[in-house]
């Protein structure tokens, strides 16, 4: 038995700061304590000695120096290593934060800042009614984030007041229970696919969550286009290492925002990072789907992603068209249920495109693979050489191409065989000067074998560039996928083809267009007003018959058919070399890019790596790939972590599938995107 004596030399004084809500300033409060004591007793000395009346059930300890949470309440002050120093401080583990969302609408919430940021972004989804919260995280902007728009506030004398949605009544965890899940055949639809407002039988689901259905429409519909004066000061990246900049501040998915040191109150984005998107579903997704047209939307009129003009003024009909369905769409009458059928028809369709090409349980006739065979035109680039196209018979099987001199050689052995399993596929197409190129970027061991092929019309383009993009993704023209594809290849052609014959009817609302806040501030400054407006209205009467969720998906589709779609940039130093590159991270590949030219100089496909890691010593992300291939590099604009977990990330997202009673495996995400061997 110890005296008592004895007990106090055994203990010691912790001084433990209380962060009250209801004071303004923290107080200090000391507790004897002793090092087998267990951290749910020091917080319950703590309670009993503040001696305040409340639900202290969300409170926590934070240890200031070591910048962690001492959440595991059974461990003893020894086992965590807690002496008489440490700097305790009792705080709510859930508090404010305002977010940015990607329509750039300010959503102020209450967040857990002690869940891992994986966690506290599916809460945060949950709340929103954002399915796949695995597909977003929190970016931290970089300081060129608001250097403009200071600019701007200084000389401004007014202050400018922002409005916020406030959800401030309902802390994200409690939402889980009634929150949609995962994809299920038997789940209620929430939304009208049609034109994305709340189905009449989810109003109860509303009436629970902070997410009425006023601020559901918020979320859910586009917002009035920002001006051309408001555009011309937001921050717009000039070069790879400028975009390379804005990807440094994607905060780490397995630490909490506490131990990142984001404080209550601060603004982050809430972004889609990975540029996978599953299973997007009109009758659940209206939220999902019009933030990631707007994510799409600003990344076009930012320069974030490189179009050309005649793809550009699609984008902006496109706008012109969604901003306006937005506008009336809670006035519109519902349609029939025979037209819903047509649409629904017709989306699916769209569903299989966005998804990857994964149709619904049709079986792949594996005895007979359908072939392509045509004459094409073939360019392979060579130094000191003019751009000259040659002729030749192309016949297409499998996932392979080849190509003989004339068609009555097929039988004999081709000039030149390539499998295009792996390979990158970047459309070439400019529709008013009649060019339909397809351009192959295939991986070869010294970097990349690079030839283009050029079709003389629109439906040999849409049949040998939707056979291309299948067999790059391993699939043959057997798979169900290939005619859907055909078909919005060809769809999305119909949509560039501008009619310069046809005639806009220049009605007042048409005059009232502002063209300006449909296009980039380059392309703005390129063409007069009015002439831009004419082009737009040209280019929006091949969209005019549009639904709205349809005109969101076709520009999301449109998105994704950019060459560039996909890529986030890094500026690196590869191992052995004297120069910095950019490396482009996919969702199936790394791009080793010339910094100063941009020009690709090598790609690493996923389905090749054995296994990767990062030496925390030397700051390096070591990838293993196959046939005992190594590439080894430093990070020069963000921390290695940053693109070790788009690595583990993306492999994390290709093991979806599309199962009712699927749940997100975090333990899997963790282990793939950790960091560790």
């Amino acid at each position: 038995m110890l005296s008592s004596t004895d007990f106090t030399s055994a203990s010691w004084e912790l001084v433990v700061r209380v962060d009250h809500p209801n004071e303004e300033q923290q107080k200090d409060v000391t507790l004897r304590v002793s090092g087998d004591l267990h951290v749910g007793g020091v917080m319950l000395q703590l309670v009993e000695q503040i001696n305040i009346s409340q639900d202290w059930s969300d409170f926590a300890l934070w240890w200031e120096q070591k910048h962690c949470w001492l959440l595991k309440t059974h461990w003893t002050l020894d086992k965590y290593g807690v002496q008489a120093d440490a700097k305790l401080l009792f705080t709510p583990q859930h508090k404010m934060l305002r977010l940015r969302l990607p329509n750039l609408k300010m959503v102020r919430l209450r967040v857990s800042f002690s869940a891992v940021v994986f966690k506290a972004v599916s809460d945060i989804c949950k709340t929103l009614n954002i399915r796949r919260s695995e597909e977003l995280s929190l970016l931290k902007p970089c300081g060129d984030y608001f250097k403009k728009k200071k600019k701007k506030d200084k000389n401004n004398k007014e202050p400018i007041t922002e409005d916020i949605l406030n959800l401030e009544s309902s802390p994200t965890a409690s939402v889980s229970s009634v929150s949609p899940g995962l994809y299920s055949k038997t789940m209620t639809p929430i939304y009208d696919p049609i034109n994305g407002t709340p189905a009449s039988s989810t109003m109860t689901w509303f009436s629970d969550s902070p997410l009425t259905e006023q601020n559901c429409s918020i979320l859910a519909f586009s917002q009035p286009p920002q001006s051309s004066e408001a555009l011309a000061d937001m921050y717009q990246p000039r070069s790879l290492v400028d975009k390379a900049k804005l990807n440094a501040g994607w905060l780490d998915s397995s630490r909490s925002l506490m131990e990142q040191g984001i404080q209550e109150d601060e603004q982050l984005l809430l972004r889609f990072k990975y540029y996978s998107f599953f299973d997007l579903n009109p009758k659940y997704d209206a939220v999902r789907i019009n933030q990631l047209y707007e994510q799409a939307r600003w990344a076009i009129l930012l320069e974030e992603i490189d179009c050309t003009e005649e793809e550009m003024l699609i984008f902006a009909a496109l706008q012109y068209h969604i901003s306006k369905l937005s506008l009336s769409a809670e006035t519109q009458d519902f349609t029939s249920e025979s037209e819903v059928d047509e649409i629904e028809a017709a989306l699916s369709n769209l569903e299989v495109t966005l998804e990857g090409g994964k149709a619904d349980s049709l079986l792949e006739d594996i005895t007979d693979i359908p072939k392509l065979a045509d004459n094409l035109k073939l360019f392979r680039p060579k130094k000191l050489l003019l751009k000259a196209f040659k002729q030749y018979w192309f016949v297409f099987k499998d996932t392979s191409i080849a190509y003989f001199k004339n068609k009555e050689l097929e039988q004999g052995e081709p000039l030149e065989k390539l499998n295009l399993r792996g390979c990158e596929v970047v459309p070439n197409v400019n529709v008013a000067e009649r060019k339909f190129g397809i351009k192959l970027l295939i991986p070869v061991a010294d970097g990349m074998n690079e030839m283009y092929l050029r079709c003389d019309h629109e439906n040999q383009y849409a049949q040998w560039m939707a056979a291309c993009m299948l067999a790059s993704k391993g699939k043959t023209m057997a798979d169900s996928s290939y005619q859907p594809e055909v078909l919005n290849i060809l769809s999305f052609l119909r949509m560039k083809n501008r009619n310069s014959a046809s005639q806009v009817a220049s009605s007042p609302e048409n005059m009232d267009m502002n063209p300006e806040c449909f296009v980039s501030p380059r392309c703005a400054k390129k063409h007069k007003s009015k002439q831009l407006a004419a082009r737009i209205l040209e280019a929006h009467q091949n969209v005019a018959q549009m639904p709205l969720v349809e005109a969101k998906l076709r520009f999301i589709q449109a998105w994704q058919s950019l060459p560039e779609f996909g890529l986030t940039y890094y500026l690196v130093r590869f191992k052995g070399s004297k120069k910095d590159d950019i490396l482009g991270v996919s969702y199936n590949r790394l791009i080793k890019i010339d910094a100063a030219t941009g020009i690709p100089v090598t790609t690493w496909r996923f389905t090749n790596i054995k296994q990767w890691n990062v030496n925390w010593e030397t700051r390096q992300v070591v990838i293993e790939f196959d046939q005992n291939v190594f590439t080894a590099f430093t990070c020069l604009s963000a921390d290695c972590k940053i693109v070790h977990e788009y690595i583990g990330g993306y492999i994390f997202l290709s093991t979806r599938s599309k199962d009712q009673n699927e749940t997100l495996d975090e333990d899997l995400f963790h282990k793939l995107t950790g960091g560790q061997d």
